[in-house]
């Protein structure tokens, strides 16, 4: 394997055009099936080192500093202090393993207890500042400093828009079935929903106007039809038993979870987001004043 990246050679090719040949000395092959292997051996003691300074939050007795997905890194703590002893940590160990981290897409993000302070001090990697951000999308989801879904849920009703208008259009002489199926896999999806508990009430209604209007157009119904019956002629759920849905498995997997973090949250019946899906699901009828600001 070593002879294999001592000896490998690249090139770019663009439409009919192919570049030269090229080395490139470091990072691992992008597609590999063993690069995800590879490169977690490579930035493991890392974690590991991040882990025991036991600087950062802490769920039961599991220290939560950073959260590491292929070669994003999140870093974690309640302190601004704290995430400076972490980012030096992080340039310690990149000077060590010649690993070099993008400033340019390095972000401060602080969530505010209640007002929050009004000034935050500053954090340097590679003595240059970071830049502070309101709001910030990990793993597809947005997340801002005041912890509303707002932002997340306009951009799922701007997604599931963008798939309904395709659809319509390139499927609209397919049958009826054809039509319900493809609603289902494109257009139930709501991708992290069971996050959003914090929201206002029009941008919630916003959303259920687009999940209904979405199925209208599919499907050729009246504009002004009702959207309960329509659904229920077609046995295709609505929003709401949608929301319900998507809540009561993601509660599930985070029940029958080993990892010792999901596990605890799943315990803990005084959390905001369990609170949250008992509430939808007791109401029956989607209603979700109590969550709403």
């Amino acid at each position: 394997m070593r002879f294999w990246y001592e000896n490998q050679n690249n090139c770019v090719r663009w439409g009919d055009t192919t570049s030269n040949n090229f080395r490139l000395d470091c990072g691992v092959r992008q597609g590999g099936l063993t690069s995800p292997d590879l490169f977690n051996l490579y930035i493991n003691d890392l974690i590991e080192e991040l882990r025991s300074s036991r600087i950062g939050y802490h769920v039961g007795n599991v220290c939560i500093n950073n959260l590491s997905y292929a070669d994003d890194m999140v870093l974690l703590s309640p302190s601004i202090n704290g995430i400076r002893k972490l980012l030096s940590i992080c340039e310690r160990y990149s000077k060590l393993h010649g690993l070099k981290y993008n400033i340019k897409k390095t972000e401060l993000l602080v969530f505010r207890a209640g007002k929050g302070p009004e000034k935050v001090l500053p954090v340097y990697l590679y003595e240059t500042p970071v830049r502070v951000v309101a709001s910030f999308k990990y793993l597809g989801h947005v997340l801002t400093d005041r912890l509303t879904d707002d932002e997340d849920m306009e951009r799922e009703r701007r997604a599931l828009a963008i798939r309904c208008n395709m659809l319509a259009r390139r499927f609209a002489k397919c049958s009826k079935d054809v039509k319900i199926t493809l609603f289902r896999a494109f257009c139930q999806c709501f991708y992290t929903c069971p996050l959003w508990v914090k929201f206002t009430k029009r941008t919630f209604g916003v959303l259920r106007v687009q999940y209904n209007d979405a199925f209208r157009i599919l499907m050729r119904h009246p504009r002004f039809c009702s959207a309960k019956g329509m659904f229920a002629e077609e046995r295709v759920p609505d929003f709401f038993a949608i929301m319900r849905s998507r809540a009561a498995s993601f509660w599930t997997r985070l029940q029958n979870s080993s990892n010792t973090i999901l596990k605890r949250v799943a315990d803990d019946f005084d959390n905001v987001f369990i609170k949250h899906w008992s509430l939808m699901h007791r109401r029956g009828n989607g209603k979700v004043r109590r969550y709403l600001i």
